[in-house]
């Protein structure tokens, strides 16, 4: 019995075949007999709303809710493009939510499961804004608007998005290592899984001595990327959009 994580899919209509390996996935049997599978943000390009009436979030909702019905706890985790999502679209696709900063014990090991963009505290402009847009005041005045001034609103954050991404250097953007140790130091763990930066690999350091691990997820942009956890480890790998 194996747990999986998953991040950073950015689902979105323009990308028929991430979604079509999105849903051959979770259809799978390693899914389907997992202890648990984690979701740990991103899951689209942009969520404007648990009232949103278009086809990719039904389509999602009917895969994360059949693997909850076959038995296997699906845990999401908001990150920067799904920040709305609610209880009301959790309750639909069968997802227990999570608060970022979660400690889960994974296979006899307490570990904190994060999306990952708290910790780039270098990139000063993106901490400022994620701070603007998480209050509830933006949050309540954004899903009052109507779904096609939503929808615009979205295209333009992309944009937004797009514009900041390639203005940046790609070290601001990353973690910051004295963040990752502190915020694991706080929360008395030795390893810390989250997404966000597109960097999948599994770091081994030390932390006050001890040995400590970070696993970064990949994202699904090319491909899909899966971290397996079991009794004998961690094994991260690849999925191809075929």
């Amino acid at each position: 019995m194996a747990t999986l994580f998953i991040a950073d899919l950015h689902l979105d209509p323009g990308r028929p075949q991430i979604t079509a390996l999105f849903e051959r996935y979770l259809a799978d049997e390693e899914v389907r007999h997992a202890d648990a599978l984690y979701i740990l943000g991103d899951l689209v390009e942009a969520w404007i709303g648990d009232d949103d009436d278009a086809e990719l979030p039904a389509r999602i909702a009917a895969a994360t809710r059949a693997v909850r019905e076959a038995g296997v706890p699906v845990y999401f985790m908001v990150g920067n493009r799904d920040f709305l999502l609610g209880q009301a679209f959790a309750e639909r696709a069968g997802l227990t939510l999570l608060d970022d900063g979660t400690v889960h014990d994974i296979h006899g090991r307490r570990t904190l499961l994060m999306h990952g963009d708290v910790l780039c505290t270098d990139d000063v402009a993106y901490q400022a804004v994620r701070k603007q847009v998480r209050t509830p005041e933006w949050r309540a005045q954004i899903l009052a608007m109507p779904l096609q001034a939503r929808r615009a609103f979205a295209a333009k954050a992309r944009e937004d998005s797009r514009a900041h991404t390639g203005s940046t250097m790609e070290s601001i953007m990353d973690v910051n290592a004295d963040a990752v140790a502190e915020t694991m130091r706080n929360e008395g763990v030795t390893r810390l899984i989250h997404g966000h930066t597109h960097r999948p690999a599994v770091h081994d350091f030390q932390l006050d001595g001890a040995p400590a691990q970070r696993i970064v997820l990949g994202d699904w942009y090319e491909q899909g990327s899966v971290l397996r956890v079991d009794a004998d480890g961690v094994e991260l790998r690849g999925l191809a959009a075929t």
